[in-house]
């Protein structure tokens, strides 16, 4: 095992509360009688529906095809019949609804033919980058990032270290660590295949030391794979934010990302275990991502635990199956304490980036109105970005956004690090959260402006130039018609002067 490198600025120690679903092996959530399916379930562009209503689709099927670049495909988790592509409430805590694609499901769960990869060696970095395209595979460990982007460094960079993320370091949330400690070897199956597409120097599986089973697991599953020499586990402190991928690089190689910059910049690749784990099962076994395992936890649920869910299951449905305490349309936290939001609606569906549902915080702080800063700097210390959070905040809170672009705004995780700290209980992540959107909301409007603006300056220039063309062709023709004329009248000049000759 090799000792972590680094470390970063501020973060926190916090209370894990991960025993609570811990206990049971992962356990599979009922198939629901109808299956709602966001066609936005990742960063970037939503895909488009391939399939009409009426038609019957098998589990697996592709039912939406990646629209762009920065997207990918869609499949239905069970068989069934497509009964709607209408626009439904989305887990998101805007409250809004998005184009679905909704399924009701047969009971027979039938799979469409499927297609394993014989032996991924054979195939090219970018054929495997297809797949995993086509097979809907999206980061897991809550962004949703499409990863066949970051399995393509570009002709421009190396690859030194590829990084799996096991720190899992919110606490609550445990379904990473169920899944090492269970399909330890389907992870590795991933990260074959991730080494071979990005062809990088070493393989770092990086797990925070309150996971010892699996640590365990993964090292043991390891030994048995002695051609992976490059490959080791790495166990890191725990301390939160670690599992960002900024903080688990520096810990883990003790590097620095730059600002505004990217982990391949500086040679590295961070997936997370549950991805490498999606990837193994598209290439080995040519299923694509319809499923994921999903935390059920707090001090409301009586059966708290890890679920390998069917996307597109109400949450109700889940909740319900793990018994919770909880009334119709009680608020709930989708993701963990620290990032996650308040949702209440009950037929949300379950989607790509759900790792986590929790009901009841244990020693949950009572709200209050927030105080007035007291510019005690809790906040700052606490940073693992190394920002300034207080003057963040009141250049966010003044709407004067171009300073918070010079204070690094972008930078920010919004890991809630501040928030916990900050004796006036002020919301800070929520102004840096607004100040973000209003300067993307800005950026698309100038993006526009630009855009109209250039349009306007085309057409002038092209009606400016159809005029000058107009006006040379005008000229053009007066002076042929002068050259014909002036030829005219020198013809007639001439039989004139000869018929006078032939009188003389």
């Amino acid at each position: 095992m090799t000792q972590p490198l680094g470390s970063f600025p501020g973060g926190l120690k916090l209370r894990g509360h991960k025993k609570r679903s811990t206990q049971t092996p992962i356990r599979r959530t009922p198939l629901a009688k109808q299956l709602i399916l966001p066609l936005q379930q990742h960063i970037g562009a939503a895909a488009v529906p391939i399939v009409e209503v009426g038609d019957k689709v098998l589990k697996g099927q592709q039912i939406a095809r990646a629209e762009g670049h920065v997207s990918v495909c869609l499949h239905a988790p069970s068989s069934g019949t497509i009964v709607a592509i209408d626009e439904q409430p989305i887990p998101h805590p805007s409250g809004l609804t998005a184009a679905c694609i909704t399924i009701e499901t047969d009971g027979e769960d039938k799979w469409a033919e499927r297609h394993p990869v014989k032996n991924f060696r054979d195939m090219t970095p970018h054929e495997i980058r297809q797949i995993i395209r086509d097979a809907g595979i999206v980061g897991l460990g809550g962004a949703g990032f499409p990863s066949f982007i970051k399995l393509n460094p570009g002709i421009h960079h190396t690859v030194d270290s590829l990084i799996l993320n096991g720190a899992e370091c919110e606490p609550y949330i445990s379904c990473d660590d169920m899944l090492m400690r269970e399909r330890a070897d389907g992870i590795l199956d991933g990260v074959e295949i991730m080494l071979h597409a990005l062809s990088a120097q070493e393989v770092l599986l990086a797990i925070e030391d309150n996971k010892p089973l699996a640590i365990s697991a993964m090292e043991l599953a390891l030994a048995a794979r002695p051609h992976l020499t490059q490959t080791k586990v790495v166990v890191i402190p725990t301390r939160y934010p670690t599992g960002g991928e900024k903080q688990i690089i520096q810990v883990v190689t003790g590097k620095e990302v730059p600002s505004n910059g990217l982990p391949i910049d500086i040679g590295i690749v961070c997936h997370n275990m549950g991805t490498a784990y999606a990837v193994g099962r598209a290439i080995n076994h040519g299923e694509p991502l319809i499923s994921r395992i999903v935390t059920v936890t707090g001090t409301d649920v009586t059966h708290a635990g890890n679920f390998e869910t069917l996307f597109g299951t109400p949450i109700s449905e889940l909740l319900e199956f793990a018994e919770t305490k909880r009334q119709p349309d009680e608020p709930f936290i989708l993701g963990g304490p620290m990032m996650g939001f308040n949702l209440s609606g009950d037929n949300l569906p379950v989607t790509k980036t759900a790792n986590c549902i929790l009901v009841g915080v244990e020693d949950a702080a009572q709200k209050a109105e927030p105080l007035p800063c007291i510019r005690c700097g809790d906040c700052a210390s606490a940073c693992p970005a190394s920002l300034l959070p207080q003057q963040l905040y009141w250049h966010a809170r003044a709407k004067d956004f171009d300073q918070t672009r010079d204070y690094n705004l972008f930078d920010c995780i919004e890991c809630g690090c501040c928030d916990y700290v900050c004796p006036s209980k002020i919301p800070l992540v929520s102004y840096f959260r607004f100040a973000k959107t209003e300067i993307m909301n800005q950026e698309r409007e100038r993006k526009k402006s630009d855009l109209a603006r250039e349009r306007f300056e085309t057409r002038q220039a092209r009606m400016e130039r159809e005029q000058r063309e107009k006006e040379e062709r005008q000229r053009q023709r007066k002076a042929a018609l002068a050259a014909s004329k002036a030829k005219k009248d020198k013809e007639a000049a001439a039989e004139t002067s000869s018929a006078e000759d032939k009188e003389n």
